[in-house]
């Protein structure tokens, strides 16, 4: 066995001992190790899941990618694109595209005796995804949209109904002003959903895509928008960018100019809101290492000025800063070795209790969720505990370079 190995295994072992001062301080610079480690791996796990319930719900309102008209008619109706089949196969060559969907919106205002509401009725058909908003149904079952036929449903937020005074089953009277008219129709609530994005459940309500095309007077090959999902999240940006390359700026026979955006690029604020919460993740890791830092070097003196006798009998006996210095070096280690076993277990068992279980809870009208949410990011993990180990293992390093001041004839006679 080596011997600087050896030698440190007995301090570490010795140091458990009751009649060793240094014990307290060998508890604080393990502890902070443990609790360092356990902040940042919570920390991590809350941001990444954070970022990503957000963001989800953000993309599940929009999708990864929209093909709009960039002209417009008048201040509340868009132009529709025309999207045949020719150009939605077009569409379609471009690598990374993956499902496309498409859908019609209009402005509209909802109005019972007591009170009144607008909103963007959003229309959907047979071939739109509707599991993001199912997974939100609190109450009533969502209906079978049709492009073929009007089917008089409507599905609201919690928030719209509870505003209207509305439950399932209920008649709501919904207006339609256009330039020239305004038009009436009566939607049965169908079901009512509750995402706890409040900037969106307060503005969407969906029904029938044929409704809305009539009430456009669209045709059948004419919609507000194509949304598409790309098949990997992280090459968004290089998809949208082969995108626009393709189709930006084109037009078609009703004149429309098409133009294309990434849901970053339509929901700028709130994106840029969550990459800034990675730069308060560094700050704690940095905080964080700081004091899990400052505890090893802390408890290292500390040892070392116990151990001073032994440090002046190891040099008299031919031993080397060196090999000193290896000792300390590898009890540090140990130390901080049981310091992250403990932490990792901490963090990770709390990260796992409040994934299953949800007892730490948040304002949903002030952060969009009801419960701190919790991502495992392996990768992330890995990483923090090896940012961990590779700082205290330089901190140590240079803190044993205490041991070269010291000499032998004197520590021998320490007390």
């Amino acid at each position: 066995m080596n011997f600087s190995y050896f030698i440190a295994r007995r301090f570490y072992h010795d140091s458990d001992g009751k009649n060793r001062f240094s014990r307290p301080a060998i508890i604080i610079a393990m502890l902070g190790i443990a609790i360092g480690l356990a902040v940042m791996i919570i920390s991590v796990c809350v941001v990444k899941g954070f970022q990503k319930e957000v963001s989800s719900k953000v993309i599940g309102f929009g999708n990864d990618m929209q093909i709009v008209n960039l002209s417009y008619m008048d201040e509340y109706e868009n132009s529709p694109i025309l999207a045949t089949d020719s150009f939605i196969n077009e569409v379609k060559k471009v690598d990374g595209v993956g499902r496309i969907q498409s859908y019609s919106s209009k402005t509209a205002m909802l109005k019972t005796d007591e009170d009144f509401l607008g909103v963007n009725l959003k229309g959907v058909g047979e071939d739109y995804d509707l599991s993001f908003i199912q997974s939100y149904v609190v109450d009533g079952q969502l209906p079978k949209f049709s492009s073929k036929e009007a089917g008089n449903n409507i599905v609201l937020s919690t928030l719209q109904a509870k505003k209207l005074g509305l439950k399932v089953g209920d008649k709501i009277f919904t207006y339609f002003i256009t330039t020239d008219n305004i038009r009436t129709r009566r939607f049965t609530v169908a079901a009512t959903y509750c995402t706890n994005l409040t900037e969106y459940d307060k503005l969407y309500a969906f029904t029938d895509i044929y409704t809305i095309n009539r009430l456009n007077k669209w045709d059948d090959h004419m919609f507000t928008a194509l949304e598409i999902k790309v098949k990997d999240f992280e090459q968004l940006e290089t998809v949208t960018a082969q995108m626009m390359q393709k189709i930006n700026g084109k037009t078609d026979a009703n004149g429309c100019v098409y133009g294309a955006f990434s849901i970053k690029d339509l929901a700028p604020g709130t994106f840029s809101w969550l990459e800034v919460l990675d730069m308060n993740v560094v700050m704690i890791l940095v905080l964080m290492i700081c004091v899990a830092s400052f505890t090893v070097v802390s408890g290292l003196l500390i040892i070392m000025l116990e151990r001073i006798n032994v440090i002046g009998t190891l040099k008299a006996l031919g031993a080397t800063d060196f090999h000193v210095r290896k000792i300390f070096s590898y009890f540090a280690l140990m130390l901080v070795g049981k310091g992250m076993l403990i932490g990792n277990a901490f963090g990770l068992l709390f990260c796992w209790l409040q994934q299953r279980f949800h007892f730490v809870k948040l304002d949903s009208e002030t952060y969009y969720i009801d419960a701190v949410p919790i991502q495992f990011n392996w990768w992330y993990i890995i990483g923090v505990n090896i940012l961990t180990l590779v700082v205290s293992a330089i901190v140590i390093y240079g803190g044993s370079h205490l041991i070269s001041i010291s000499k032998p004839s004197s520590t021998m006679r320490f007390e």
